[in-house]
């Protein structure tokens, strides 16, 4: 078995802001692998800023990964923890080479039958009239779920955008999820929350920083509306610290990215840790490409969540992999009417 990878510039099509910035590209990394004419591949979505495996050796890392393929798959996750998103990337490729194609990783009725996936629609951060019109673009769309990015600008001109959806639609008829990734101080978040709460909110991902278990688990009690853990579960690789992190901070959610959390494996650890303590949770993926996003789909679909997934990420980009993903009505497809842009594993 031969293993290399391969480095894609996505550029966004509009720069897209979040409270730790904004971006107007996203580095990913393909990881291929080939034996006796079969082929793999598997996407490391890294990214920058938020990923634990940012830092200077990655791509080195990603060479000794392709170097020591010899080893197989169990032998080398063990060795790349501290690298989710290479875990994530391996773990992809070995069930792409299984397949008898490349692209399906987890046959389903997602890609036999066309049923597809409910998601949120996501509105990035930006002036009030820029966010505004993303709003009016997701309603457009069909979407029933709209997630928004909020900690940026002024946040009694968020809340003015949030009064205006809720003037106009009840919860029964838009579910509103707001994602402050980790703006909110810890002394002004619960008087936030308590505001934020007066226009229904589903739920809110990551109010404040990670690593403030103690702060967390008391918002986590009071808090007026569900709190959601996102970046909180970014670097804990045991089962034994993920058990911990739960049972101290009982969130209502959690947030599975399993780029940024260590893949397939390690993501269904969180559920089954959360099933225990009666907590909900759902898939997002981390701006992967359509590679990557197919990956995380096609195994969120045989979880059978009836909870819209944060999985609308795809159509950021202008130079994406073509691909049978497609997004209609607010819902994810696999259109197998379409098919794979191959030139980059040729």
């Amino acid at each position: 078995m031969k293993a290399t990878y391969k480095k894609h510039i996505l550029n966004f099509k509009k720069p897209s802001g979040t409270s730790r910035g904004i971006m107007t590209q996203k580095e990913t990394w393909f990881l291929l692998l080939d034996s006796n004419g079969k082929y793999g591949i598997g996407e490391c979505g890294m990214l920058k800023g938020l990923s634990i495996d940012d830092v200077p050796e990655y791509e080195s890392k990603l060479s000794w990964t392709c170097n020591n393929i010899h080893l197989g798959k169990t032998a080398l996750l063990r060795q790349l923890v501290g690298f989710p998103s290479i875990q994530f990337g391996l773990e992809q490729a070995f069930l792409s080479l299984k397949s008898d194609n490349p692209f399906i990783l987890y046959p389903s009725k997602f890609i036999a039958n066309e049923s597809p996936i409910a998601i949120n629609g996501l509105i990035w951060m930006g002036n009030e009239a820029f966010m505004l019109a993303q709003v009016e673009q997701k309603l457009a769309q069909g979407f029933k779920c709209i997630k928004m990015k909020i900690g940026a600008i002024d946040f009694q001109t968020e809340l003015g955008m949030l009064r205006s959806i809720r003037s106009r639609f009840t919860a029964d008829e838009i579910e509103l999820r707001v994602d402050a990734n980790g703006a909110f101080s810890k002394d002004g978040a619960l008087n936030k929350l308590k505001q934020l709460s007066e226009y229904k909110i589903h739920s809110i991902e990551q109010p404040i920083k990670q690593n403030n278990w103690e702060t967390m688990a008391e918002l986590c009690q009071t808090t007026p509306l569900p709190i959601a853990l996102d970046e909180e579960l970014i670097g804990i690789h045991s089962v034994t610290k993920k058990q911990e992190l739960l049972q101290t901070i009982r969130p209502q959610y959690i947030i599975l990215k399993p780029s940024l959390i260590g893949g397939y494996a390690s993501s269904q650890e969180w559920i089954d840790i959360a099933k225990k303590f009666g907590i909900g949770w759902w898939i997002t993926s981390a701006l992967e490409s359509n590679v990557g996003l197919n990956a995380i789909a096609q195994w969120t679909f045989t979880l059978k969540s009836k909870m819209p997934q944060g999985l609308g990420t795809g159509s950021l980009f202008i130079n994406n992999i073509d691909s049978p993903l497609d997004v209609a009505d607010g819902k994810l497809f696999y259109r197998k009417t379409k098919n794979w842009e191959i030139d980059l594993i040729n």
